[in-house]
């Protein structure tokens, strides 16, 4: 006999077990994978029937190539919360793969349908293609998220803001912060000066940088032509806009977090002929809104519209050119109406002002979801109350009168320059008069005015002429108003410029208005067709409403504004 051991000596192990030798699998092995490919094949087969009895489509998930774009449509939480999962996604379709239907998984695919603008189809799968899925999550690249946020401590704020004594001084301001210190200063310097927007602008030599405060836009600083291309680029970045596309409008938004609140800010860029302009306009969402009482309303004309506002149905309109104050009215109306029990819902371009309680909706020209479409969609939601942005067109014209003849209050705002300008605009666009004329309750005419700064404020004394023109304008007033002015003691005022002001003399804004409310007169001149701005406002002013520029020269008489704001706005 051999001394040389054999192959099964070899292989032996104490005790009698034998060694694997390779990664071959054993017969024990080969018979476990049998079933349990066979267990596996029976609960397809069962998955399948299932399927079949709630007359949906089956998949099986294995092997099935999942694009990393489909997976995302729903994070990885949510679907092994929901057991649901997108398997296939293209701008037209969508396909879901769910293990059981019922009321929540239907509910759920309705809502991704509705967020992506398709409708989406139902896949039954069993447990073990759902997980096959599940697996597929860890493929994926893990992406930071991205905050457009800018976050500005209350420090560099105060850092800024204390330095800045007036609109002069900012000049000086922006000569010495460098670039990545512009952004901040420029917004710590609109916060100061309540600035509604910051324009920046491209010009030949230099870059001008302007504010609108309180209406008027004042040149503030130039900055050097060769920091521009890297502040836009900065700005873009942050709106999340195209930085490569300069030829071309862009519109973005961005959100300054401050520590006790954030601030909205739309960014606007154009192309010009010496580069983009860019606009920011400041929105303060979060601030206390302006209320039915701070409007500026008085007298008669005052309790004339609250009276309609009360009323549960009609059409209330507000006029006036861009940025005289129009949305702004139309949500203090609201905040006097929104109350438990009422259904507010309104369609704007864009929403600027955001309300507790209310639905707000938002056009978007690009999805053909125009002022039209949205208000037949606001009218199936059930509202008590409605308001339109602006009414531009023949459509949402008729839709919104129909909606107030029907029940509802119908509130918007209509591009003309008085009150009395109104009628004749509807009836332009086509309205018949037989539905405007039941329909409308009231129409406001406005302006924005600013205030006189209490800080700085003084009497002044107007020259002969303007103050012929003054006196005119008061002895055309109704006579309930007429009786509460001293014609014999007039006096006017104005500010002469003061830090608190930044040097202006006017701090914050009031509106002037001119409203007439519906009545028989006017009914039966809308009835006839033969519409006349001149004399709609004859007849109102024959009714006692008193017009914008008596409202202003009533106010300029109590202290609130100046009689060449009211001149420079209302004549």
């Amino acid at each position: 006999m051999s001394d040389f051991p054999t192959i099964s000596d070899l292989v032996k192990k104490p005790g009698g077990a034998v060694k694997k030798t390779s990664n071959a699998p054993t017969t024990q092995e080969k018979f476990d994978q049998k079933m349990h490919d066979l267990d596996l094949k029976a609960k397809e087969e069962e998955t399948a029937a299932k399927a079949a009895g709630l007359n949906l489509p089956y998949i099986n998930m294995v092997g099935f190539p999942v694009s990393a774009e489909s997976l995302k449509i729903i994070p990885e939480a949510e679907a092994r919360e929901k057991k649901i999962v997108c398997f296939y996604f293209t701008p037209d379709d969508m396909r879901l793969a769910v293990l059981e239907v019922d009321e929540a998984v239907n509910e759920y695919a309705y809502q991704l349908g509705e967020r992506h603008h398709v409708k989406p189809q139902l896949y039954i799968i069993s447990a073990n293609s759902l997980e096959t899925v599940f697996k597929l999550y860890a493929t994926l690249p893990i992406i930071k998220p991205i905050s457009k946020d800018i976050n500005i401590t209350d420090e560099e704020l105060n850092k800024f803001q204390e330095s800045i004594a007036n609109l002069q001084t900012l000049a000086e301001q922006f000569k010495n912060v460098s670039i990545t210190d512009i952004l901040t200063l420029m917004i710590a310097a609109a916060l100061k000066t309540n600035s509604s927007d910051i324009h920046v602008e491209a010009e030949e030599k230099g870059i001008a940088v302007r504010y609108r405060i309180d209406g008027v836009l004042h040149d503030v600083a130039d900055l050097p032509k060769e920091d521009w291309k890297r502040f836009i680029s900065r700005i873009k970045l942050l709106a999340g806009l195209k930085i490569n596309v300069t030829d071309k409008p862009q519109d973005g938004r961005v959100t300054l977090k401050l520590a006790s609140s954030s601030i909205d800010v739309r960014v606007s860029t154009m192309p010009t002929t010496y580069g983009e302009s860019v606009v920011m306009r400041i929105l303060h969402s979060g601030s206390k809104g302006v209320t039915y009482d701070d409007l500026g309303l008085r007298g008669e004309a005052y309790e004339r519209l609250r009276h309609e506002v009360e009323r549960p149905n009609g059409m209330i309109i507000t006029t006036g050119p861009t940025g005289s104050g129009k949305t702004t009215t139309m949500y203090a109306i609201l905040r006097t109406l929104n109350k438990p029990g009422v259904k507010i819902i309104t369609l704007e371009d864009p929403v600027e002002i955001k309300m507790e309680g209310i639905n707000q909706s938002q056009v978007d020209a690009s999805r053909d979801y125009t002022f039209a479409k949205g208000l037949r969609s606001i009218l199936r939601q059930d509202p008590d109350i409605c308001m339109v942005g602006e009414i531009r067109d023949l459509e949402t014209a008729e839709i919104a009168i129909q909606a107030a003849l029907t029940g509802h209050l119908m509130l918007s705002t209509i591009h003309t320059n008085s009150a009395s300008g109104a009628l004749p605009r509807f009836l332009s666009m086509g309205v018949k008069p037989f539905l405007l004329a039941p329909a409308l309750n009231a129409i406001i005419g406005q302006r924005l005015v600013r205030r006189i700064c209490e800080s700085c404020k003084e009497e002044v004394k107007l020259d002969a002429e303007k103050m012929e023109r003054v006196m005119k304008i008061l002895n055309d007033l109704p006579e309930a108003e007429k009786k509460n002015v001293n014609f014999n003691d007039l006096h006017f005022y104005a500010g002469k410029g003061c830090p608190k002001c930044s040097g202006l003399g006017y701090k914050g804004r009031v509106g002037i208005y001119e409203i007439f409310t519906m009545n028989k007169e006017i009914e039966t001149n809308i009835l006839s067709g033969q519409v006349s701005e001149y004399t709609i406002q004859e007849i109102a002013v024959k009714n006692g409403m008193v017009t914008m520029v008596q409202d202003g020269m009533l106010k300029a008489l109590d202290k609130l504004t100046s009689v060449d704001e009211v001149f420079e706005v209302a004549e």
